[in-house]
């Protein structure tokens, strides 16, 4: 952590922030408190200037060309479970989702819409290497599903889609201002990869319409078509992430979530 010394001085109390990449931290004086992260996408000034996440105070370029960034840091706590059938919690993936200024910069950066091609091809090529530890039938029937419906689930709309829309991603503020955080992993694909995820682990199936009516759309056979796709396919690629972590633990936790709704939908 000695560059973060060199860029914030002795006075600062430093403490790693956790995280997947552990390159985020904590800093804070008498008076000052940030968030810093190494190598934060340039993203992150939009989704600052749009509202979507804590404020971004300043950016800094190392003498190795890597990039600091500090954000506020804010009291507050992640939502609960329950939390997220809340309006605003579809209010602000809406916001998300229907921003032109997100998606421009996203593509600025490279980003081109991510497929179900894409995913298939992605999630097979994973699971070759998988399979050579734990063979699951359900995921071979996950997958056989996923090929089979493919063709109708492709759409022309694409979005910001967060990718990881997880209760703990979403922060409350101590002055009630809802933030959705942790970007790194975002995509510019269709709107259903983001809402069946959130629908199928977190809105019991008969508020759906009511939920979806707050985000902004009617629902059709189409939606949620498409839904169900990208909720097996997002499932499958967090559990293949914590199998390749050696996280087995979680990884069982989500595959058996994953059978509950497969077998829920007739799949399996």
């Amino acid at each position: 952590m000695n560059w973060l010394e060199h860029i914030l001085g002795n006075n600062w109390t430093i403490t790693p922030a956790g995280g997947s990449t552990g390159e985020a931290y904590y800093a804070q004086t008498e008076d000052r408190r940030l968030f810093l992260k190494r190598n934060s996408s340039p993203f992150l000034a939009v989704l600052s200037a749009e509202g979507i996440v804590p404020k971004l105070v300043w950016t800094k370029r190392l003498e190795n060309g890597d990039v600091i960034t500090a954000q506020e840091w804010l009291e507050g706590r992640e939502l609960e479970p329950t939390e997220m059938e809340h309006p605003r919690v579809a209010a602000l993936l809406s916001k998300i989702h229907h921003s032109s200024e997100l998606l421009d910069m996203l593509m600025r950066l490279g980003k081109h819409p991510l497929t179900p091609e894409d995913m298939i091809s992605d999630l097979k090529h994973n699971q070759k290497v998988l399979n050579q530890v734990e063979p699951r039938i359900e995921i071979v029937q996950a997958i056989k599903f996923l090929e089979d419906l493919v063709v109708d689930v492709r759409h022309d709309v694409h979005v910001v889609c967060h990718c990881d829309t997880n209760h703990n991603n979403w922060l409350l503020s101590a002055n009630d201002q809802l933030y959705l955080i942790d970007w790194d992993n975002a995509m510019v694909a269709d709107p259903a990869l983001d809402l069946g995820m959130l629908l199928y682990s977190y809105i019991p199936e008969e508020r759906w319409d009511q939920w979806l009516d707050q985000y902004g759309i009617k629902p059709d056979e189409n939606l949620y078509k498409r839904m169900i796709w990208y909720a097996v396919a997002q499932s499958l690629s967090f559990i293949q992430w914590h199998q390749m972590r050696g996280e087995y633990d979680e990884a069982s936790i989500r595959l058996e979530k994953l059978i509950e709704v497969m077998k829920k939908r007739h799949i399996i």
